[in-house]
């Protein structure tokens, strides 16, 4: 990270760290829940995370709590990522790249059609 050169970027960079908090935390109907175990960080989850956050962040969305949790179990599966939508049963998908994340979020956050060749069984 460059160095901060006046207490107005500080303040700048302050602002984008807390909306970006804020994002995660908001209360919302739709649960998004990124498996950030030791496994699923070397298989790419803060990339997916970061997907997912931006998607949100770019489109403007709100009522989705965007969360993080650690190891599900399923290490061979990882990047895993969990959707709860209302009265739903959830929905866990595995092997989800950055890509599959906005996807994801496109088409079952909002399109409410589950990509059904990254669901796991379980």
């Amino acid at each position: 990270m460059p160095a901060i050169k006046s207490l107005d970027e500080l303040k700048r960079i302050r602002e984008e760290a807390l909306q970006k908090k804020q994002m995660k935390a908001a209360p919302g109907n739709v649960q998004v829940i990124v498996a950030m175990g030791t496994c699923g960080i070397a298989a790419g989850a803060r990339d997916t995370m970061k997907s997912i956050l931006n998607y949100v962040e770019t489109q403007k969305l709100s009522g989705i709590t965007v969360t993080q949790t650690g190891c599900i179990g399923l290490c061979e599966q990882e990047p895993i990522v969990q959707i709860l939508m209302g009265d739903q049963p959830k929905v866990v998908y595995g092997k989800v790249n950055a890509h599959v994340a906005e996807q994801i979020m496109k088409e079952h956050v909002q399109g409410g059609a589950p990509l059904k060749n990254h669901i796991l069984a379980l």
